[in-house]
């Protein structure tokens, strides 16, 4: 018999088993609430290898458009003499539970009035014991959760997960284009799934009632909060790249972009009369996951001028303090959270997450401490300043060897090649051209900034002299820059615990000033010289 994989776990293949047979006997937990009929969409499986052992896709896997992936339940091993490696798409991350604290008052809108539970002066329910309410930043790599006491403010519990919407693509453009097919509506219906199934897990372990959480506050770009709540997102892949709801705002139609449904409406399964908050969108790709990064570092309160930085497939650059802010969405790719670089892959255990090169010889560290598998973007980001500052590459990324790759781990045949190195330039010159233009229409020099933020839970991980020195970064002193953790997530909990906050953003985010980079005249020109591996320029007049 053969193997079948699921990381370093080895079954022997057995014909007419599914994927989800072997997830059974591996002790895998794989979503579903269907009872494996195909119908729930729930267990998406990625194949890494031997997916042509399998059965044809079913009917119920036409959304599913590439063939590695499939549902665990329907997918059936019919030559048992192969090799088939799979692995579960909702994987557990390295969860970033640190950020910022404000110490904000605690008022929330759902509170206890004598024996009622009272949403903004209605009674929802009789009190029962708990008042919880879920905070939860939707990311296009990540989902993470809080569990917060409503009656105290306490977490109560952090939860978090790989979205489930990778099927689908690996940046918000390929999710608009998916979700403005075919099968519209697949992705929002998956992390709806996804939610649920965390919500379940978490309520079982904790022995928490679904029925007490009365409240939750959703946080994510524009594309990934409109697919949650089941709105259009073709538009934001278009010209000018608004979502309806920023259009009705346009026209008078709302007062604010932020949304409130009922969990009824959307069948969240927490109590049904909850209310369910999308924190509003700054503009086009900029979302609800950067109001609450602002909120999180008191950006609205702040006299001084400061940048935030929230680095992801989409990275959001804000320039400003209380009086004014400007912003514009990067479209970085996902070249630093693990795709189109061989040896990519996310922040999960074996990733090389720092790396030096001492007198020839690689010295690295990886998540876990056990064998490398391949190289996450902080092991990514001190590769590229370690090669350029040994001179392995010059500052275009070419290896002054001639040599088409550099070999990171020998032993495992990790290696890093120039295609590696041109897609990590291209994404990391997005970064650049954003900071650099926001900063310059603002008239803020980096070295006139009082503080840099790096937001997001890849930022949180970096060697900030390194990001700075490949230009990853604003060219600030590395004493000024502060990395702030799961802003977005802190954000949200803020939402959901003050009236006030939620309030104050959502007039906030109506006089943000949206920077559009692609119509500046040189912005050809400062992509080009952001694929260079060097520091920033301090002098914004020049690139």
């Amino acid at each position: 018999m053969s193997p079948l994989h699921h990381g370093d776990e080895v079954l022997e293949l057995v014909a007419d088993q599914s994927i989800f047979d072997y997830a059974d006997a591996l002790n895998v937990r794989v979503p579903t609430s269907c009872g494996r009929t195909g119908e729930c969409h729930e267990c998406i499986v990625e194949v890494k290898r031997g997916a042509g052992a399998l059965n044809d896709p079913a009917e119920s896997e036409r959304f599913l458009l590439n063939e590695n992936y499939r549902l665990a339940c329907q997918a059936v091993v019919k030559d048992p003499a192969a090799d088939i490696e799979f692995a579960v798409l909702r994987r557990q991350p390295r969860i970033l539970t640190e950020s910022v604290s404000l110490g904000v008052a605690h008022d929330p809108l759902t509170t206890r009035v004598g024996d009622d539970v009272v949403f903004d002066g209605e009674v929802i329910d009789r009190y029962r014991g708990h008042i919880y309410g879920l905070a939860i930043d939707v990311g296009t790599t990540t989902v993470v959760l809080n569990l917060v006491d409503l009656e105290s403010g306490e977490i109560i519990h952090i939860g978090s997960f790989e979205n489930p919407q990778r099927f689908g693509g690996s940046d918000t453009m390929r999710r608009i284009s998916y979700d403005s097919g075919e099968y519209k509506g697949e992705l929002g219906q998956v992390m709806l799934s996804s939610i649920n199934f965390e919500i379940g897990d978490m309520a079982r372990r904790l022995k928490v009632r679904r029925r007490h959480i009365y409240e939750a506050v959703i946080v994510g770009n524009s594309t990934m909060r409109e697919l949650f709540f089941g709105i259009d997102v073709q538009p934001i892949g278009e010209k000018p790249y608004r979502s309806p709801i920023e259009e009705e705002l346009i026209s008078g139609e709302r007062e604010t972009t932020a949304l409130n449904v009922k969990a009824r409406d959307l069948d969240l399964r927490i109590f049904p009369d909850a209310n369910v908050y999308g924190a509003p969108l700054v503009g086009s790709h900029i979302g609800g996951d950067v109001a609450a990064d602002i909120l999180a570092i008191g950006m609205d309160e702040s006299e001084e001028v400061v940048a935030l930085v929230d680095i992801g497939t989409n990275t959001e650059v804000i320039v400003g303090n209380r009086y004014r802010m400007l912003a514009a969405s990067c479209p970085a790719g996902p070249a630093f959270e693990g795709a189109e670089v061989t040896f990519g892959m996310p922040g999960y255990d074996g990733a090389i997450e720092s790396v030096r090169i001492i007198n020839g010889a690689v010295e690295y560290g990886t998540i876990g401490g056990v064998t490398p598998e391949g190289i996450c973007g902080s092991g990514l980001v001190d590769l590229l300043a370690e090669l350029v500052r040994t001179k392995a590459i010059n500052e275009l990324g070419v290896l002054q060897n001639g040599s088409s790759e550099y070999t990171v781990v020998p032993e495992r045949g990790i290696t890093i090649s120039r295609a590696d190195m041109s897609a990590l330039a291209q994404a990391k010159a997005a970064n650049y051209c954003g900071q650099w233009i926001v900063l310059r229409e603002y008239g803020a020099p980096p070295e006139g900034l009082s503080r840099l933020y790096l937001a997001g839970g890849f930022a949180n991980y970096i060697n900030v002299e390194n990001a700075r020195d490949i230009g990853f970064i604003a060219n600030v002193p590395a004493d000024r820059v502060s990395q702030v953790g799961n802003a977005a997530l802190e954000g949200a909990t803020i939402m959901l615990t003050s009236r006030v906050k939620r309030r104050e953003i959502e007039l906030l985010t109506r006089d943000i000033e949206h920077v559009e980079l692609e119509t500046m005249p040189d912005f050809f020109d400062l992509f080009v010289e952001g694929c260079q591996f060097k520091p920033m320029k301090q002098d914004l007049a020049s690139a």
